[in-house]
Parts: C-alpha cells; sequence; structure tokens
C-alpha cells in the first residue's frame, strides 16, 4: 500500500495531455496509414519526457507514461488483439439519450470518432506484446535519463469489461464468453506490465457507468449482476499478478454530459470489493457524486486497501482552490478512518481520448498543481 506516515500522496488516473504533432500521427495511425517510424518514435519520446518532467515539476509522487502512446485509455485494445474487422455503430448512453442534440456533438473528436465500435468477427488472440514492451521500455528508459525521482510508478491497461464494453461483439456467442476471451487474451499484457515492477492499474470503468450505457434492462439486480461478471474476468486475467500489485479505476463514464441516470455508490460498492487487487480510485469531485464519500463509511474499504479519492474534477477547466482540495480529502479521510489508506488524485484522466480532453493542457497541469497543494493543506489537517 503507497503510503507515508506524515502527508497524503499524490497521483493521477492515467492519461495527460499530448501535444499537437503527436495526436496527427495517432489519428494517421489509427486510421491505417503508414507513418515514419522513427519519426513516430521520438515524437512518442519528446511527449513522453515531457510528461514525466511536468510530473516531477507538479510535485506528483506516484506517475506513469501519461498513455502518450495510445490513441486512447481503451480504444487502443483494438490495435494490440486480432479478430477486430470493421466497425459498427456505437450505443448512446441512456443520459445523452434523453439530451440527443447534445450528444450529436459530444462524442466526434478529430483523432477518433467514438460513435463507432471496432467490430470483433473473429477469435481474439494478443498480438500487442512488441507494442506494449515499446511502451514499456520508452517509459522506463526516460525515467533513467530524466534525473527525475518519484515515490512509485504505474501503467495502465484497459479492464477485460471496458474492453468488450468498447468493442462490438460479433462472433461470441454470449457476453460472458466475449469478456473472458478478452481477459485471456490481455492476461499477457497485464502481466507484461506486472514484471516491471510498476504497479499495475486497471481502467474499470464500465463497473459503475454499465448503469446507464446500452439495451440492458436497468434494474440495480442486473447491473449487479453484470459487475459480478466483470469482476470475475478481471480476476481471473490477473491471477498471476500479486494484489498489492495492482490498483483499478473505475467512474460514471469521462465525459462532460447530464449523468443523471448514474448508478449510485453505495448500492453497488460491496460488488467492487470483490476485486482482487488492492487500491481503487473512485470519482469525489464529479459534481454528481460528490456526496458519496459517505458510501465508505457505510462500507469500509477490505483490509489492505488503499483509496485514490477523485479531488479534482477532469470535466471542468475551474482550477480547484488547495483548500476545496483539502476540504474533499479531508471528508473522505473522515469516511475511511485513516489517512494512510488515502491518496490524493483527480477524477480520470486529463486525455482519455486523444483530441476529446475537455480540459485545456495548461490548465491541466495547474489542475495537478492544485492537487498536490491542496494534499499538502490536508496533510497538516489530518496527521
Amino acid at each position: 500500500m503507497p503510503h507515508d506516515t506524515d502527508r497524503l500522496l499524490t497521483t493521477h488516473i492515467g492519461s495527460l495531455p499530448r501535444p499537437p504533432e503527436l495526436r496527427e500521427l495517432l489519428k494517421r495511425r489509427d486510421a491505417g496509414e503508414e507513418v515514419d517510424e522513427d519519426e513516430w518514435a521520438s515524437a512518442v519520446a519528446d511527449a513522453t519526457e515531457t510528461v514525466i518532467r511536468r510530473q516531477s515539476e507538479v510535485g506528483l509522487d506516484i506517475v506513469n507514461n501519461g498513455e502518450q502512446p495510445r490513441v486512447s485509455f481503451n480504444w487502443y485494445v483494438a490495435n494490440r488483439i486480432s479478430g477486430i474487422g470493421g466497425t459498427r455503430e456505437a450505443p448512446l448512453w441512456d443520459d445523452l439519450q434523453d439530451y440527443p442534440e447534445y450528444a450529436e456533438t459530444e462524442f466526434k473528436t478529430d483523432t477518433i470518432d467514438l460513435r463507432t465500435q471496432p467490430a470483433v468477427v473473429e477469435p481474439i488472440e494478443y498480438v500487442g506484446a512488441d507494442a506494449a514492451r515499446e511502451e514499456l521500455d520508452a517509459f522506463f528508459d526516460l525515467l533513467e535519463t530524466t534525473d527525475v525521482d518519484f515515490e512509485e510508478t504505474f501503467i495502465t491497461a484497459a479492464a477485460p469489461g471496458v474492453a468488450a464494453a468498447s468493442l462490438f461483439n460479433d462472433y461470441y456467442d454470449s457476453h460472458r464468453e466475449f469478456v473472458f476471451a478478452l481477459a485471456d487474451a490481455l492476461r499477457e499484457e497485464y502481466e507484461l506490465i506486472a514484471e516491471t515492477g510498476a504497479t499495475l492499474q486497471l481502467d474499470a470503468p464500465e463497473l459503475l457507468a454499465s448503469g446507464h450505457r446500452g439495451p440492458q434492462d436497468k434494474s440495480i439486480e442486473t447491473l449487479k449482476g453484470i459487475i459480478r461478471l466483470h469482476v470475475e474476468a478481471l480476476n481471473e486475467a490477473v491471477a498471476d499478478i500479486p494484489a498489492e500489485q495492482i490498483r483499478v479505476h473505475t467512474c460514471w463514464g469521462s465525459y462532460e454530459g447530464p449523468h443523471h441516470r448514474d448508478v449510485e455508490l453505495e448500492k453497488v460498492l460491496p460488488e467492487l470489493y470483490e476485486l482482487d487487487v488492492s487500491g481503487i480510485s473512485i470519482e469525489q469531485a464529479n459534481p454528481r457524486h460528490q456526496h458519496e464519500y459517505r458510501a465508505f463509511a457505510e462500507h469500509p474499504l477490505p483490509d489492505d486497501w488503499y483509496l485514490m479519492p477523485g479531488v479534482v474534477d477532469v470535466k471542468t477547466n475551474v482550477i480547484e482552490h488547495p483548500e476545496t482540495v483539502a476540504d474533499r480529502l479531508e471528508r473522505v479521510i473522515d469516511a475511511v478512518g485513516d489517512p494512510t489508506r488515502v491518496v490524493a488524485a483527480p477524477d480520470c484522466g486529463f486525455d482519455t481520448q486523444a483530441g476529446l480532453a475537455m480540459v485545456d493542457p495548461e490548465i491541466a497541469w495547474a489542475k495537478l498543481e492544485s492537487l498536490v497543494d491542496g494534499a499538502a493543506v490536508a496533510s497538516e489537517r489530518v496527521f
């Protein structure tokens, strides 16, 4: 468990702003166009070195590569598995169906179109080992040469459940079979990350967001069944990785929508506690969910788990005052009961889909600096 005895540590949730020249290369690669490999490697290295240095400058403790070589936190999976053939129309989330004119422009970026999904039309196999090793090597080589020091590092990967939600199943007989096929394939990526010694962060927003996505029955029992299935698949995929080396991120969807159909955290939190991990990230700055810190008092964290509450919103360009960050942290700590089990974080990533960032890049870094300052204020109060 990452913690200090006299201060709150800080981290973020994975994606950090990408420079325009890298976004252009990502767009071309994702479209299947040829890209000069030297140009690509240079752009990735420059962008990754920048985010490493900037994380150090703002004072973050637990850092990563900002997902610079990926087109998104989840859609990159389509480039690392076999069986993909064409695209299908993506289902619109329930809250956006209530506001269709707004939804029309929400999910179109200059890099990828989130209104469509890659389709799985053949058996899935993992073919992304070389790309994964290239990404990992680039990050850890740069850590050695940039002369910076951090408490810990983490690397993100899409959980089987969100991979299934991001792809259209046009081959497997059931959702269960589809999710477990993805779990079996992505196991290799998870283990490659774990072999580096970094913490593996599994991104699993669908654990909460399934409550307002797709055509299924919306009853709470149906949602709990989906969560249990996805938890089971995730646990199977990481069976050979120590739980203390794994943290998970979940949220209600990192998009600026109404979110009025989001499931309440208290109703499903016990299901999340069945994950074989040691840390969990959940939004607490999102204005729809700021009040739900109380769920952690009603359903205490499992033994040896830590919580990464989101205390900075990634969907607004308002820079939180450090005192606001500190207040959010303090009420979560009161609910958890132990400041050493809390690590300060934003709600989600700042550039989860390349080109769809809702926060200006420089403001994103300013918000992270405020996160660090707010954690320092809170530390003075709670230790």
